[in-house]
């Protein structure tokens, strides 16, 4: 049984923009598990069906790499893709991001499947979620 991490963020853009804005490679580096004291790296980012990402960023002593493969991309709807990070390669967790119209702007709702094994991480991971969607408002 997984565990869903689930965040919601109101954005003023349409969800077209917000949406497209999700999957531009050239700015990826910028809101993707990006923080705030981080030096981002690494951003590959091929936004296509069957395409992967691999994003690393150097926080202090550690980097932290981030892996993901795109399964499923329904413009301007719909993103899903598996992810793991260095230290769980064997064991992807599929992550989904919905994109609501709401008047001029949209909502996005993302939610992330955390296997068993990761669930004491919940906290952490929407805590992280919620401040990359906060990342990418700013971006837009």
């Amino acid at each position: 049984m997984t565990v869903e991490v689930r965040v919601e963020k109101r954005f003023r853009h349409p969800r077209e923009r917000v949406f497209d804005a999700f999957l531009d490679p050239t700015r990826v580096g910028e809101w993707l598990f990006h923080t705030p004291a981080g030096v981002m790296e690494r951003t590959d980012y091929d936004p296509r069906l069957g395409g992967a990402f691999a994003i690393f960023e150097r926080r202090g002593e550690d980097l932290a790499r981030h892996f993901g493969r795109f399964v499923e991309i329904e413009r301007p709807a719909r993103i899903v893709f598996d992810f793991w990070v260095d230290e769980a390669p064997e064991a992807p967790t599929r992550v989904t991001v919905t994109f609501e119209p709401d008047g001029a702007g949209c909502v996005v709702v993302l939610s992330h499947d955390l296997a068993p094994a990761w669930a004491a991480y919940a906290d952490r991971s929407a805590a992280g979620w919620t401040m990359i969607l906060d990342s990418l408002e700013r971006t837009i």
